[in-house]
């Protein structure tokens, strides 16, 4: 490699803010110059409903196809919007250490989800979100929205002087307004107990073209950079997601913990109104890549057994 390291990114605040991160820290560890490519994906192009554009998925293509048409040599993404079946040719070669899992609710007067008056409207683009709100606060509105984190902040009375301020609160990912410097709007951190976070959520992915996760200048630096613990608990998330053939945008919610020897998961499938939900557990001793993909297939096989599949647009039977 004879430039600077081309690293592919979103142009948005938080994907600028999440890239600049790890491209500082690979080229620190590798001692190579970074330049950050900006990316313009579907996702930022279209601004309907995620669901009906493809789901969280519309934010990869570009950048994969950036990095296979040799734009950049690295991309980054929110590990959550990655689909689950790895793209030919590219290699997922880095997890940096995950940040906060849990969902934030972001409302006016300093209001929790317990407080919120039956009636107010709470906005979030995830039907994952939407259907555990409605499950925990049925005498909730939840709307649908789209947008960057502060246009979605600026929906909130009183959060920011330049906005419609016409809904009584968001749900956004805790570990985007922390990386942002935002941690000031949130009222409450959402107990995974009420609502489990998407799988993947508050990780990071760094792809690469394969050949360069193992023969390149910065592939060293990859791996020192992965972090083992938080590989294994999203590969038994994600595939869990996998299993159940649900895509990423599905109202699905996995979350997996390391605590001694023991890799801890529980999942949830909800229907998208919220009036059903099925949420179980499972745990395993066996912390290797192939382990933690089996839990999570496990658990998935066991939340089919119980009906997930009459409870939510689920393609697997």
């Amino acid at each position: 490699m004879t430039g600077p390291l081309r690293v592919g990114t979103r142009a948005s605040a938080l994907a600028l803010t999440q890239t600049t991160t790890v491209a500082e820290r690979i080229s620190s560890l590798s001692g190579a110059v970074h330049e950050l490519v900006r990316i313009r994906t579907e996702g930022d192009v279209h601004k309907g409903s995620l669901t009906q554009i493809g789901g969280t998925g519309v934010f990869v293509a570009a950048l994969r196809d950036a990095l296979l048409d040799d734009r950049c040599d690295l991309a980054v993404h929110s590990l959550k919007d990655l689909p689950t079946v790895p793209a030919e040719g590219l290699n997922v070669a880095a997890i940096p250490e995950r940040a906060d899992t849990r969902d934030a609710l972001c409302a006016r007067d300093g209001l929790t989800l317990a407080t919120l008056p039956d009636g107010a409207t709470v906005g979030t683009g995830s039907p994952r979100r939407a259907a555990q709100l409605r499950a925990a606060r049925p005498g909730l509105e939840v709307i649908d929205i789209r947008g960057n984190v502060d246009t979605r902040l600026a929906r909130v009375a009183g959060l920011s002087e330049s906005g419609p301020g016409d809904l009584d609160a968001v749900v956004l990912a805790a570990a985007g307004l922390f990386r942002l410097g935002r941690e000031s709007v949130i009222t409450e951190l959402i107990d995974p107990a009420v609502m489990l976070p998407a799988p993947g959520q508050g990780a990071l992915a760094v792809e690469c073209r394969t050949g360069d996760a193992v023969d390149s200048p910065f592939a060293a630096a990859l791996k020192d950079y992965d972090h083992t613990t938080t590989r294994l608990a999203v590969t038994a998330e994600r595939a869990v997601l996998r299993r159940l053939e649900a895509g990423c945008s599905a109202p699905i919610g996995a979350l997996a913990t390391v605590t001694g020897e023991v890799l801890a998961l529980q999942a949830v499938v909800c229907s998208l109104d919220g009036t059903q939900l099925l949420r179980l557990a499972r745990s395993g001793g066996d912390l290797s890549a192939d382990g933690a993909d089996a839990l999570g297939v496990g658990l998935a096989e066991d939340l089919l057994a119980a009906g997930a599949a009459s409870i939510a647009p689920l393609t697997a039977q």
